[in-house]
């Protein structure tokens, strides 16, 4: 299992590399067994298409262009969504890595599973308005490109950007024409007094029968139970720069009771429109996250 660090982050295809073998190293049964690259149906010929995949024998027989049809082509569809908000920033510390970077090693590891797995991949990156949205391809130099795309993230600082999650997820549901895996990682503060209208933008892409995974990332001791040291600070949101001084002791008890109704509310709702939402914590391994992506592709396939 490997330790996230600063350090570490200087080179995320290598670090998203070996996180992904260690998880598959630790794994009981592999869950990559039937998946390489089989012949699996035949299709008419269309123009453009590489004559290598011609069946000749097929021609010889009936007379007309068939091309083979390969596993490979009928695999998954992902689509990683990257929350870019200034509030992903937290915490902005030399020794500790932030939400951001955290997203960004978790969904460079699940491009490697999709490229181990010949899946096809898509990224997206929002804040206020969406700033990244690649095609969905499984090209080697695609899954390269889509890394370096994290990487540029991994530094990337925007200082008050807030997040419109619900316009972002609308357009990614009307831009993905094709049924597939949506994969979203963010720290959900959007919205938070009226949730009406990101699961609005939820249901969109549940309508548009995508299945999705919300990846709820957060720091637990920092942000759901308010453990500060007992003297006065100074908080600042993020996204918006508003202040406000106070001592955390004070009001912890009803903080932490407000984050939990707010959390208990969003599970009710996921729960209701069937997405699977998997609250991850800075602290832990990426290892949850591997599981959660393996566990529904396998039910997807």
């Amino acid at each position: 299992m490997i330790q996230l660090d600063k350090p570490l982050l200087d080179n995320l295809e290598l670090l998203a590399r070996q996180v992904v073998e260690g998880f598959i190293i630790g794994l009981h049964k592999s869950p990559f067994h039937g998946f390489s690259v089989e012949f699996a149906e035949h299709r008419l010929y269309n123009q453009g298409d590489s004559l290598k995949h011609i069946d000749w024998r097929v021609l010889g027989r009936t007379e007309k262009l068939f091309v083979k049809k390969f596993e490979e082509e009928t695999n998954l569809r992902c689509c990683l969504v990257v929350d870019t908000s200034s509030s992903m920033q937290f915490p902005d510390s030399a020794e500790r890595i932030s939400k951001q970077q955290f997203a960004c090693v978790a969904a460079a590891a699940v491009i490697q599973l999709l490229k181990r797995q010949l899946d096809a991949g898509a990224l997206v990156t929002f804040d206020a308005q969406i700033n990244t949205f690649s095609p969905c391809r499984s090209a080697h130099s695609h899954y390269r490109m889509l890394t370096n795309e994290l990487q540029k993230l991994v530094e990337y600082k925007a200082e008050l950007k807030p997040t419109n999650a619900s316009a972002s997820l609308h357009l990614v549901a009307e831009q993905m024409h094709q049924r597939s895996l949506v994969i979203i990682f963010s720290d959900m503060i959007d919205n938070t007094a009226d949730l009406d209208e990101l699961f609005s933008a939820l249901q969109h892409l549940k309508y548009n029968k995508h299945e999705v995974i919300l990846f709820h990332i957060m720091d637990k001791v920092l942000e759901m139970e308010l453990e500060f040291e007992n003297r006065p600070y100074e908080f600042v949101d993020m996204e918006s720069g508003e202040r406000v001084k106070l001592q955390p002791h004070q009001i912890k008890d009803v903080y932490a009771g407000k984050m939990k109704e707010f959390h208990q509310e969003v599970e009710n709702r996921c729960h209701r429109y069937k997405i699977d939402r998997v609250v991850v914590d800075l602290t832990e391994p990426i290892d949850k996250v591997l599981h959660a992506f393996l566990m529904k592709r396998n039910k997807l396939m």
